[in-house]
């Protein structure tokens, strides 16, 4: 179902064409070893770079051999003839189904990176325009002190930033390639072609294998997938959050023609982050799968396998799909800095509360005392539904060390954007993306 959904690149690559293709490249990467190191002559290696495969007669060896790397051995030989006796020449399946994984995980990350680019200057662009638009900060999802929508958004940036480096570490961590025969040891393949071999494919020797490249690796570049989407997610979340009825900061977009309920025509839902959110709980339970696949019987089993052709397709696609959701939602998200400011003036001042124990503890009371004085004016305010400066210009002890001017001067929105120029230089956003 996601690779219905996903785009054509990342599709392609993990199709069976493409699957095939990759084993037939790390085939004649050996080939090409082999030949260098004078093993295989020079006149066979010219008619080994035309081999060819059929997916059609693939399908009919598989339904007899029940092993779909000898089924491939078939069809390639069929397209080859006498020289087909070097093709897999001192190789195991996994050697071939290994590396050539490398290389279809690569190629994804390569893509998943171009995602998070994008989003990351759609993200970017958003936060300069929202530099100084203020909405409410919220903490346990209750009004705390006035931030700006831009902050927000420089939050995001820099956590897809961290995100885009993990996954060039787990890129590199997966691009390694394994020619060491049925147990690592090389009997039957010498180190010399593995290096050869993984020279010509762009991709480093593991140091050590068994039969199998280490799933530890695969593991980690899941886990890399799922906490950006768990990050997606959080995104998600918060617009999903401030998209309710009751607060209507932003809005994702919403097209003519749309419709957001079957019996409710008003209704105008955040389902492009709800979709995100979904699918980011699916790709956590992929990294279950992929941590469990860790621990083989001596190393090497094939209990992993059956669960890697749907949890390391899936991530990759469903990642791709979630960045391809959020960054038009980005782009295109409606912000509504009326609403943020009437929120803003809910709680009648509360939200300066902080501001007016700082000015009398500068007075010189003690924290204990000064915070009784304001909570028992804010809790009054919350209560009553009262102006929370009227009921301290009305409270002799509060005016006893401020005045009502001073008191005034600490109702000032403004005090909250003084760093924000700081802030955005610190991140590195000082002009939109292009």
């Amino acid at each position: 179902m996601i690779e219905r959904y996903s785009r054509p690149q990342m599709k392609k690559i993990w199709s069976d064409k493409s699957k095939f293709d990759k084993w037939l490249e790390v085939e004649i990467a050996v080939c090409e070893a082999w030949t260098e190191l004078g093993e295989i002559p020079r006149e066979a290696m010219t008619k080994i770079r035309k081999v060819n495969y059929n997916l059609d007669r693939i399908a009919e060896f598989l339904r007899v051999t029940h092993h779909d790397v000898t089924a491939f051995l078939k069809s390639v030989a069929e397209s080859l003839g006498e020289e087909s006796r070097f093709i897999h020449l001192g190789l195991t399946s996994s050697d071939v189904m290994d590396t050539a994984l490398s290389l279809q995980l690569r190629d994804a990350a390569n893509i998943l990176s171009q995602d998070i680019s994008e989003l990351i200057a759609v993200l970017q662009n958003k936060a300069l325009e929202h530099k100084y638009t203020m909405l409410m900060g919220r903490t346990h999802g209750v009004h705390a002190e006035p931030t700006t929508f831009g902050l927000k958004l420089a939050l995001w940036v820099e956590e897809m930033k961290r995100n885009a480096q993990r996954l060039e570490d787990a890129k590199r961590i997966i691009s390694v390639g394994k020619i060491s025969g049925a147990v690592g040891t090389y009997a039957t393949v010498s180190p010399e072609v593995e290096d050869l071999a993984c020279h010509r494919l762009g991709l480093t020797p593991a140091p050590i294998s068994s039969q199998i490249i280490q799933r530890d690796r695969h593991a980690q570049f899941i886990a890399t997938l799922a906490i950006t989407a768990s990050s997606l997610e959080k995104f998600a979340t918060e617009i999903r959050s401030l998209q309710r009825t009751e607060i209507l900061e932003v809005e994702e977009p919403f097209e003519v023609g749309q419709t957001g309920s079957s019996a409710m025509p008003h209704k105008r839902n955040p389902e492009l982050c709800e979709r995100i959110c979904g699918l980011a709980r699916l790709m956590r339970g992929y990294v279950t799968t992929s941590l469990e696949n860790i621990a083989l019987w001596h190393e090497r089993d094939i209990s992993h396998s059956s669960t890697e052709r749907i949890i390391l397709p899936d991530s990759c696609l469903a990642l791709d799909y979630m960045l391809s959701l959020l960054t038009p939602v980005i782009k295109e998200l409606k912000v509504y800095p009326e609403n943020m400011r009437r929120n803003l003036e809910l709680t009648q001042g509360l939200i300066f509360s902080q501001r007016v124990l700082l000015a009398l503890i500068g007075k010189g009371l003690n924290r204990e005392e000064a915070y009784e004085m304001v909570q028992r004016n804010a809790m009054e305010a919350w209560q009553q539904k009262k102006s929370f400066l009227s009921l301290l210009e009305a409270d002799n002890r509060v005016t006893a060390h401020l005045t009502r001017s001073e008191l005034e001067s600490l109702f000032d929105y403004n005090y909250y954007l003084k760093h924000v120029d700081s802030i955005f230089e610190r991140l590195g956003l000082t002009q939109p993306s292009p």
